[in-house]
C-alpha cells in the first residue's frame, strides 16, 4: 500500500504540491495525469523517498518514511522497482546482467538462482531468450521491457513507472501496456503509472488521478474521469475519452518485435 497524506512540496517558495492525499491499494494500478509541470514526477520521487515533503506523511505498507534517513529509505526501496522515462539501463551489461544487477547487489543467492529469476522475469516481459543481447541491439519497446523484468527481479510490493510509453509509437505503446497488465496479474502489489499517454491510461488502469497546478482536481474510475464535468479534465483528454481500451482483460500476452 502507499498512502499521502496532506503532502504539501515547495520549492524555492512555489508551491509545487498542495495538500495531496491519496492511498493506493494492494492489487490496484493508478495512473497519474496531468500536464507537464504538474507535479506528476515530483510524487514519484516523494513515494520513493528521493526528496522529502515540505509537509505531510508517506506511507509505504505500514512504515511512514517521510523523515527516513538514507538507510533506512534503502531498505524500505528494496520493496519498490522503479521503471524509469528512459529505461536507464547499463550499457556496458548485456540484457541478462542488467536484470541481475539488484539481485546481485541486494541479495546472497547464487548464480544459479539469479539466472534462473532472470530467466522467469524475461519471460514475464515477452523477451525470453535476450539474455546475452547488449542494449544496443534492442529496439525501444524492448527496453522498456528490459526496465521492468529488472524492477521486477526483487519481486516489488510497488512498482513505479515514469511515462512507460515516452517516445513509443502507438502500436509499441499498446505493446507495453499489455506488459504492464500481464506484469500486474503476475505480481499483483501496487503499480502507479505516471504518463501523458492517455490511451495507456485508459487501458492498464483501475483507477485515474488528474494533477494540476500542484492539486488533485478528479479522481475516479477510466468510466468517471471520461464523464467528468471539470473542464480542464475534459480539455485534457480531449478525443481520448471516446477511446476503445486497447487491452482487454482476458487477453492472452503475445509479444513481438
Amino acid at each position: 500500500m502507499i498512502k499521502l497524506v496532506n503532502i504539501k512540496m515547495e520549492y524555492d517558495k512555489k508551491v509545487v504540491l498542495d495538500n495531496i492525499n491519496l492511498t493506493v491499494a494492494p492489487g490496484e494500478t493508478v495512473a497519474i495525469i496531468g500536464p507537464s509541470g504538474s507535479g506528476k514526477s515530483t510524487l514519484l520521487r516523494l513515494m520513493v523517498g528521493l526528496t522529502k515533503p515540505s509537509a505531510g506523511e508517506i506511507w509505504i505498507e505500514n512504515e511512514e518514511i517521510s523523515q527516513y534517513k538514507e538507510n533506512a529509505l534503502n531498505k524500505v526501496r528494496l520493496k519498490m522497482g522503479m521503471v524509469f522515462q528512459y529505461s536507464a539501463l547499463f550499457d556496458f551489461l548485456s540484457v541478462g546482467e542488467n536484470v541481475a544487477f539488484g539481485l546481485r547487489q541486494h541479495t546472497k543467492l547464487s548464480n544459479k538462482e539469479i539466472q534462473a529469476i532472470v530467466k522467469e522475469k524475461l519471460r514475464v516481459v515477452g523477451l525470453v531468450g535476450k539474455e546475452d543481447f547488449m542494449p544496443n541491439q534492442l529496439s525501444g519497446g524492448m527496453k522498456k521491457r528490459v526496465s521492468l523484468a529488472r524492477a521486477i527481479a526483487i519481486n516489488p510490493q510497488i512498482i513505479l513507472y515514469d511515462e512507460p510509453t515516452a517516445g513509443l509509437d502507438p502500436i509499441m505503446s499498446a505493446k507495453i501496456d499489455k506488459t504492464i497488465m500481464n506484469t500486474q496479474k503476475i505480481i499483483g502489489g501496487v503499480s502507479v503509472v505516471v504518463t501523458h499517454n492517455m490511451a495507456s491510461a485508459f487501458a492498464i488502469a483501475d483507477r485515474i488521478i488528474m494533477i494540476y497546478e500542484g492539486k488533485i482536481i478528479a479522481e475516479g474510475s477510466t468510466a468517471a474521469i471520461k464523464e467528468s464535468d471539470n473542464d480542464i479534465v475534459q480539455k485534457f483528454i480531449g478525443d481520448y475519452k471516446n477511446i476503445k481500451q486497447l487491452v482487454h482483460e482476458n487477453e492472452v500476452l503475445e509479444i513481438e518485435d
